[in-house]
């Protein structure tokens, strides 16, 4: 059996760094599977993976579902093929679970993107190191090198509340901060006038 060895980077964080060996007939759902807990991610998230040239421009797109009749059915206006204000992209789509890595590497030094959570985008990028023949004593898939964590996501009910403390407010207080919008109107000057009266 064919194996890959990857380097994973993360470039918000300058130290972070995966080396990971994947078997090549592993499919780009079970990569992912093996990633997102690899990378210390949830795993909740939606996410995707480009095959890229050398200069990280995206070629091909694998996503976790079929995203392409949720595009057909997207209400957009119609551009040409070759318009600069076209959202449209002619990149071509697959899925993960019918995508296998064997089929995508195609350069000795292949590089990929692995894009996970769109609402709090993380963006990995993925080195092709080498192929190579495993023994029948190594299991894969493996974490062979790992250093540096992402940062630790804090919930809002976790954060430290700000402690206000009513009573300390005093009634003297209470009438200035009432003065403050005090902007001169009274109601008894107009009780006199009405929505049909004639200036």
């Amino acid at each position: 059996m064919y194996y890959y060895k990857f380097k994973v980077f993360y470039d918000e964080i300058e130290d972070f760094e995966r080396d990971v060996d994947i078997p090549a007939n592993f499919n780009f759902e079970e990569f992912h599977k093996f990633l997102y807990g690899c990378l210390g991610l949830s795993g909740n998230e939606f996410a995707s993976f480009s095959i890229c040239d050398q200069k990280w421009n995206k070629q091909k797109e694998i996503t976790l579902t079929d995203t392409s009749d949720e595009e057909d059915l997207a209400e957009s206006p119609d551009y040409d093929d070759e318009d600069s204000f076209s959202t449209k992209s002619n990149i071509p789509k697959f899925v993960m679970r019918d995508a296998v890595l064997k089929d995508f590497i195609t350069d000795p030094h292949q590089n990929i993107l692995y894009e996970y959570d769109f609402m709090n985008p993380k963006t990995f990028y993925i080195e092709f190191q080498k192929a190579a023949k495993s023994d029948d004593t190594e299991r894969f898939p493996c974490c062979t090198f790992s250093k540096g964590e992402l940062p630790v996501k804090v919930s809002p009910k976790d954060m430290p509340q700000p402690e206000f403390d009513e009573s300390a407010l005093t009634l003297d207080e209470e009438d200035d901060f009432d003065d403050g919008f005090d902007d001169g109107y009274n109601e008894e000057d107009y009780s006199d006038l009405n929505e049909f009266s004639e200036f």
